[in-house]
């Protein structure tokens, strides 16, 4: 145990994170979601998981480290119901939730459309594999940078 490191970002993870540069960016999936295939066409080219938990929990452990980009509009995409792009189911409410606060203030997420979200998938730094059984329980996320310090 590390002090102020959620205790779900396990040391491949927690390498991930700090390795990945501004503009980077990881993906959050469930279940469901084709991962390690995915995962190896990524810039990490292997898959990392946090299991035991839901894409909410993980994102909260994340997001305690991960300063999303200010520099987008869109730091964070879910990916969009099929023929229903707009519908926001409850994962992905519970995830808005959980991205407002950690940057303490609202950052709607932006969508991408199923299968254009795997070919962003792939392009990603890290795919992240969670034990989410919610459908459509998968997120994009893009690193910002610190500020610099006084």
């Amino acid at each position: 145990m590390l002090k102020s490191i959620h205790p779900l970002l396990n040391a491949d993870v927690l390498y991930a994170l700090r390795a990945m540069g501004h503009g980077d960016e990881l993906v959050l999936c469930d279940a469901n979601f084709p991962a390690d295939s995915v995962a190896r066409q990524t810039t990490l080219g292997r898959l990392l998981r946090i299991d035991g938990v839901g894409t909410t929990e993980a994102a909260r452990a994340i997001l305690s480290v991960l300063p999303l980009d200010n520099a987008v509009d869109d730091p964070a995409r879910r990916m969009e119901i099929m023929g229903q792009p707009h519908e926001i189911p409850p994962v992905q409410q519970e995830m808005q939730r959980e991205i407002d606060a950690a940057e303490g203030r609202s950052r709607p997420l932006g969508s991408i459309e199923r299968f254009a979200f795997y070919e962003a998938a792939r392009r990603a730094y890290c795919v992240i594999a969670t034990g989410e059984r919610r459908f459509y329980g998968c997120f994009i996320f893009k690193k910002g940078v610190l500020a610099p310090q006084d």
